[in-house]
């Protein structure tokens, strides 16, 4: 079957030449580095596989790292859309700062980001310091790794939620209120139902970045077993052990795990969109 047939003619030139470039380049640059791991950690067999998956020691920081990613990629979208509003909806000094200053964890090396939070979190700094006399302990604990997840998911749940609330009229808002309807029942039955899939999105972008994330982290962690050690810090620990099977092994498993909750965040991102496209 030739391979015009499964793709009909665009009215754009070099449609073909594109899609090819584009499959080669998702090919390269993404597919094929996956196989390779994949490749690699089946050299062990799928019993040998298991005697690594079953380690409690991985599950314990699988079980950190996925769990703390989604409650601070729910944070992330509730305090994002907040500050979403306030740039979208107010005109106030230092508005331009705030907004580029969103941005700020995307351009900041993740190293010094995770310094500046373990030197501001820890015992004797600026916030830890006071919080450590109320007896609230957040460097070197699971809240830090929380805290810093948060740190990196805001900028996506604020892009993603932004641009929806910048299109959103105001005029609905105030009909809404015209009509006699309360704050509460603008709130949820116009402004929040349009925001549903981008913050979804948000949400989605806000987890695969901190399933992965390892500099911010590393610092604020403490990196105790089975108490703030996450998983990607167990593939870098067998790799300087030499261990590269081991390493892909965590690797893939890192990787299946976070495809499978993309997947299922995904089905319910469609599933407000439909909701929605239904109302």
């Amino acid at each position: 079957m030739k391979f015009a047939s499964f793709y009909p003619a665009s009215p754009l030139p070099g449609f073909r030449l594109a899609l090819l470039a584009t499959l080669a380049w998702i090919g390269v640059i993404v597919l094929l580095p996956l196989g390779g791991v994949a490749l690699r950690s089946g050299q062990i067999g799928l019993e040998g596989m298991w005697n690594i998956i079953s380690q409690p020691r991985l599950l314990s920081a699988l079980k950190l790292s996925f769990g703390l990613s989604f409650l601070a990629g729910v944070f992330s979208i509730v305090l994002g859309g907040f500050v979403a509003w306030v740039l979208t909806r107010y005109e106030f000094a230092g508005r331009r700062f705030i907004d580029a200053a969103v941005d700020l964890p995307f351009a900041l090396p993740t190293a010094v980001a995770g310094i500046a939070l373990t030197a501001l979190y820890a015992p004797n700094g600026w916030i830890g310091g006071p919080l450590d006399a109320l007896g609230l302990k957040v460097a070197f604990t699971p809240l830090g790794i929380f805290i810093a997840l948060v740190f990196i998911g805001l900028p996506f749940a604020v892009r993603t939620i932004q641009p929806v609330l910048a299109e959103t009229e105001v005029e609905l808002e105030e009909a809404s209120a015209t009509l006699g309807a309360s704050r509460f029942q603008t709130v949820t039955k116009v402004i929040l139902p349009p925001l549903i899939p981008a913050a979804l999105t948000g949400l989605a972008l806000a987890f695969a970045r901190a399933v992965g994330e390892y500099g911010s982290v590393i610092f604020i962690a403490g990196n105790i077993p089975f108490y703030s050690e996450i998983a990607p810090l167990l593939v870098v620990t067998k790799l300087e052990e030499f261990d590269e099977v081991g390493a892909t092994v965590v690797a893939v498993v890192m990787l299946l795990a976070s495809f499978l909750s993309l997947f299922v965040i995904n089905l319910v991102q469609a599933w407000s969109r439909r909701r929605l496209g239904h109302a």
